[in-house]
């Protein structure tokens, strides 16, 4: 029988971890975290095995456009008719607020494969260790990853590692990663954006006695300075004052992530009786007929990786207002929409 373990052995790591670890800055144990995941993590076979089915693996659970993305993936691959399953990773990257994965279409087995990871590369190494090393070895690794800069931190060269080749939404997120990829293939596949829930018809314009509504929406865990609900509601204001005529309907998620831009917010509005706001997360049903309910969807973004929103709107018909740069000007365009002109800083 083994002797039991030393009390002291449980002192010493509480009295480390209080100490030491917690007495780190935030980002220096954020780094260290990463740096010892990706030590850890599996990496690339050097001869995969795409001879089996392909998995997308994401956080399918996610009301974000990671979790978008992952979802959209699998819904396009199993309209090829492709044998295709998923792996949920949101309670692993503890993400969540969406629907789960329909049961009857999770498993990852081992073998070859196809790994389609919708998870960008700092935390890819942690997706991955919690898949484990024999459900990945073998597989062929793709890293489907999204980026609103032009050039992505160095950070994500451990998640290069990881994979056998890269996708992006757009040409903007793949300028930005092609730096970091070396010998990596580093591929343009735009997201399938498609209506995958039945939806009413559009009503013609002008045929309504409702108000001209135009549609904002953000997340506020989601870089409150690149979305730019601030530049938003000042057009918006600009443009038509308190005209009961028009309404601005702001959908914002999250608002506990970062509370100094909720205050901004609410001081930007002024009060306004023609501003609503919705809190509420929506069901995918609920989201796409918010967005063809109303008369544009406005997004004066700094920056977007794609812009799913823009998409799914014009999709559905409703005019399109946004910023003229980054990975929305793939599909935007003044045939059909409405660009705005920009000054880069």
């Amino acid at each position: 029988m083994d002797p039991p373990r030393p009390r002291v052995t449980r002192q010493v790591i509480g009295f480390l971890h209080r100490n030491v670890w917690q007495r780190l800055p935030h980002a220096q144990r954020r780094r260290a975290f990463e740096q010892v995941v990706a030590w850890l993590a599996p990496r690339a076979s050097r001869r995969p095995d795409p001879g089996g089915p392909v998995t997308t693996v994401g956080v399918f659970q996610a009301a974000s456009g990671l979790g978008q993305s992952a979802r959209l993936c699998q819904k396009a691959i199993r309209a090829l008719g492709q044998s295709a399953s998923v792996w949920d990773v949101s309670q692993a990257l503890m993400a969540s607020g969406a629907e789960a994965p329909n049961p009857d279409e999770v498993g990852l087995e081992p073998g070859p494969g196809i790994l389609i990871v919708h998870v960008n590369a700092p935390i890819l190494p942690r997706a991955l260790l919690a898949l484990g090393r024999k459900r990945v070895e073998g597989k062929v690794i793709v890293g489907y990853w999204h980026w609103e800069l032009p050039l992505a931190p160095a950070s994500w060269k451990r998640g290069i590692a990881c994979v056998h080749e890269v996708w992006t939404p757009s040409r903007f997120v793949a300028d930005a990663i092609r730096p970091l990829a070396g010998d990596k293939p580093v591929r343009v596949v735009p997201h399938p954006v498609k209506l995958d829930l039945p939806v009413a018809p559009k009503t013609p314009a002008g045929t309504s006695s409702e108000p001209f509504k135009v549609l904002v929406a953000f997340d506020l865990a989601s870089s409150f300075a690149r979305k730019n609900p601030l530049g938003a509601i000042a057009a918006f204001r600009q443009a038509f004052g308190d005209d009961p005529g028009a309404r601005l309907i702001l959908r914002v998620l999250r608002r506990d992530a970062y509370p100094k831009g909720w205050d901004d917010i609410v001081a930007a509005t002024g009060g306004a009786a023609n501003i609503e706001m919705i809190e509420k997360a929506s069901s995918r049903r609920e989201m796409l007929e918010l967005i063809r309910g109303v008369d544009v969807a406005l997004s004066l973004h700094r920056s977007e990786g794609f812009g799913l929103v823009p998409a799914e709107a014009m999709l559905l018909g409703t005019n399109v207002v946004a910023t003229n740069w980054s990975g929305n000007v793939d599909f935007l365009n003044a045939g059909n929409g409405m660009p705005v002109d920009y000054v880069l800083r």
